[in-house]
């Protein structure tokens, strides 16, 4: 039977940072699924250990904790929520057929669910570019994603740009560039590259 010291919101926070695999502050929350987490229900995640809060920069980060991935776990086999409507009956059904196929596989839910670091990239370039269609410095980029290891914003990167709409370029004036700038950069067909460029969406 579902855990009914939970409403569904809160379930639904644990599930989204289950699936997107990384800490999430709330505008991620909203922009990635249309929920957030604070007030009582923060402190009661926090305080059933399912979901570590931390203040950075005046705005709460949320990460699952281990007690929240078991809890994720064990949420595959449970029954659907009271008054969960249609999204939430249609969610734990996916949820069950989710929990079919990790017993079938023998797979973990960490094998399945790992960060979208392209993502992560994208967005921090959206935010340096306000927008797109701008040049963004790979060594402010870098700055931006802050935990990420270099290895993996690499294979991002390397990712994104085989996209039309994608472009990992070397400065053309290579006299502006600062230590910091070559050590940033990323080598991409025998080329040293320094700015990442994403065409606007029109």
């Amino acid at each position: 039977m579902a855990d009914e010291r939970l409403s569904l919101g809160e379930r639904c926070v644990l599930l989204v940072l289950m699936a997107e695999a990384r800490e999430l502050t709330n505008g991620e929350l909203v922009a990635i699924a249309g929920i957030k987490l604070d007030g009582k229900n923060r402190r009661r995640l926090n305080e059933l250990g399912l979901v570590a809060s931390t203040m950075v920069r005046r705005a709460y980060v949320h990460e699952l904790t281990d007690g929240g991935a078991v809890w994720c776990r064990a949420e595959l086999s449970a029954a659907r929520p009271s008054r969960a409507g249609s999204a939430g009956g249609a969610l734990y059904a996916v949820l069950g057929g989710l929990r079919r196929h990790l017993d079938d596989s023998g797979q973990a839910l960490a094998d399945i669910f790992q960060p979208d670091i392209a993502g992560q990239v994208e967005a921090a370039y959206a935010e340096l570019a306000r927008g797109g269609g701008a040049a963004v410095r790979l060594a402010v980029l870098r700055e931006q994603l802050g935990e990420l290891s270099r290895g993996a914003v690499d294979r991002a990167l390397e990712s994104l740009a085989r996209r039309d709409d994608v472009h990992v370029r070397a400065e053309a004036d290579q006299q502006t560039l600062t230590a910091q700038d070559r050590d940033a950069a990323i080598v991409l067909g025998g080329t040293a590259r320094h700015l990442l460029t994403i065409e606007a969406a029109r």
